[in-house]
């Protein structure tokens, strides 16, 4: 994980309904994990969002995976 790459991920208030974002544009961190989840390519969302750049996509990753690195308690 790059976390200097996190900086691309950003919140404004009254976009995006206050979710996460890159670099401010009104494309959501989960709209692009969504394209990824569906079998979506970097060169396929970078041709179709030419406002992205390689490292926006990478950075989202990124923001996943440190979002999901915590502890997880198990209940009985």
């Amino acid at each position: 994980m790059n976390r200097e790459r996190l900086h691309r991920i950003t919140v404004e208030a009254g976009k995006c309904g206050g979710r996460t974002c890159i670099r401010g544009q009104r494309i959501r961190v989960t709209d692009v994990l969504e394209l990824l989840g569906a079998g979506a390519s970097f060169d396929e969302i970078l041709k179709d969002y030419p406002f992205l750049e390689r490292e926006d996509v990478l950075a989202v990753l990124d923001y996943a995976a440190y979002q999901t690195d915590h502890v997880v308690l198990q209940t009985s």
